[in-house]
């Protein structure tokens, strides 16, 4: 059963794989992440943020499970152009409560297939663009708290180890296994989606 992951889980910092293949598993995997998105009330979830380490993302900017018809799913993206720049408050469901202004590109301009294997090119401004270079970021290990500047690190320090020891805690009690079992299950992981 897939949950979202709270910082420092390791699959955040891993550097997720191609989908090399589009199949059931993976459709089932992505209903299942619009879910917990959102239950989490957010607009965006990648798949590293449910221990998933391959590249694809979910977004639906109207963050309400009855616009079904806005929700988007970005395979393999890759981010080909950047315009322009803006700060804006950004928020992650990988760190509970934590929101901070962060620097980004204001346009951009993703490519990725889409749930049935198909091109995809868009165009994007604004909040569209943040969610998608965040999503992105996170299939490569990056996280928002990376952008941080110094007085936000300094400012945010104290609720990122309070995230972190409330991760360290649940695998005190079993509820995920050590760092490195994490990861060797991570490198494990089949190639065209998650198995159960």
């Amino acid at each position: 059963m897939l949950r979202i992951v709270s910082y420092p889980h390791p699959a955040l910092r891993y550097e997720s794989r191609p989908v090399t293949q589009i199949d059931d598993r993976l459709r089932a995997a992505v209903r299942a992440m619009f879910d917990l998105m959102y239950e989490a009330h957010g607009i965006g979830l990648a798949a590293n943020q449910v221990a998933i380490p391959l590249q694809f993302f979910v977004i639906n900017l109207s963050a309400d499970p009855e616009q079904r018809d806005q929700e988007q799913v970005f395979i393999n993206p890759e981010i080909v152009k950047r315009h322009s720049t803006d700060e804006f408050e950004e928020g992650c469901l990988s760190f509970p409560a934590l929101y901070a202004k962060v620097q980004r590109p204001r346009k951009v301009r993703v490519r990725a297939y889409d749930l049935q294997g198909n091109d995809l090119s868009v165009e994007a401004d604004e909040l569209y663009a943040r969610a998608l270079q965040h999503e992105t970021d996170h299939l490569h290990g990056r996280l928002f708290v990376d952008l941080f500047d110094p007085t936000i690190k300094t400012n945010t320090a104290g609720k990122i180890r309070d995230i972190e020891q409330s991760f360290r805690d649940s695998q005190e009690r079993g509820e995920y296994p050590p760092d490195d079992e994490i990861r060797r299950q991570l490198d494990a992981w089949p190639e065209f989606g998650p198995t159960a």
